[in-house]
């Protein structure tokens, strides 16, 4: 029996309902051509189309994703408009809920709906940048007096300026733009609107981090240059974060609304499952 044959003969079987029928008639059949038995389990998951599988979340939930994204919009924008001193803004210390309630709620429950859809990426993705705004957060939360532990006398300004805190920040800023280069390079094989975001993301909190370490040498001046000028980079991730939800939240709503992220996948030689799926889609 040719393989084309095989493949027709549980298509029919599955279009009939029965399933029953096919867990008996394939169990026992479902060995490859080097004599290797498979579970019936992992010959659903190999050669069964992807839409038929009763475990593809996908087509029972929504898309998380547009959801964590406009938290992240919201949130980065604020941040950075406000860093930038638009409109004579001076501190976040108004805003601190976007670091504890508008980023973070919402990317970290996309986060945990990501990771239940088998979505690894978009999952790293959302935590990440959820627990990057509830750590600034922290920072920003006077009551907390984080900075003013700094200060001999515990005062707050004092501490602010001081050279361990900026110190610190700097330092910590530097580990995550780290981390952001190396998430860069795995958006390569994304698309282009991300692989920006990303390469926007690292340079700012190299910027930012150079900012606050100015700040601990006394360079004020240079500080605050090094201060807007991350703040401008990460407003343009946001930016660039407003064109992707929309993106995403057109697609779902079905609206005649094509717009282009610059698919990057079919630079990249495709993996073993990738080529199966093609293999059957054929």
């Amino acid at each position: 029996m040719s393989k084309n044959t095989s493949i027709k003969q549980w298509k029919n079987d599955l279009s009939d309902g029965s399933s029953e029928h096919w867990e008996q008639r394939y169990s026992s059949q479902a060995k490859s051509s080097a004599g290797i038995t498979m579970s019936p389990e992992l010959f659903e998951k190999l050669y069964l189309p992807r839409e038929a599988a009763p475990s593809d979340f996908r087509k029972r939930f929504a898309n998380p994703a547009p959801l964590g994204s406009m938290g992240s919009v919201i949130s980065g924008m604020t941040f950075a408009v406000i860093l930038m001193e638009w409109g004579g803004a001076t501190t976040l210390v108004g805003v601190a809920g976007i670091f504890y309630f508008t980023g973070p709620v919402l990317l970290l429950l996309a986060a945990i709906f990501e990771w239940a859809m088998g979505n690894f990426f978009s999952m790293m993705v959302m935590a990440m940048f959820g627990v990057f705004y509830l750590s600034f957060g922290v920072l920003e939360t006077p009551s907390l007096g984080i900075a003013a532990s700094y200060s001999k006398t515990g005062n707050m300004a004092e501490g602010t300026a001081s050279v361990g805190y900026n110190a610190a920040i700097a330092l910590y800023l530097m580990v995550w733009g780290c981390w952001l280069f190396t998430m860069w390079i795995f958006t390569l094989r994304t698309n282009t609107v991300s692989a920006v975001m990303f390469l926007l993301s690292f340079i700012s909190c190299f910027v930012l981090g150079a900012s606050y370490w100015k700040v601990s040498t006394g360079d004020h001046s240079m500080a605050i240059k090094l201060q807007k000028a991350g703040a401008g980079m990460f407003f343009a991730v946001a930016l660039l974060g407003y064109y992707m939800t929309v993106a995403m939240i057109a697609a779902e709503l079905q609206i005649p609304l094509k717009l282009p992220v610059g698919d990057l996948s079919y630079l990249w030689p495709k993996s073993d499952v990738e080529s199966a799926e093609l293999e059957k889609a054929e």
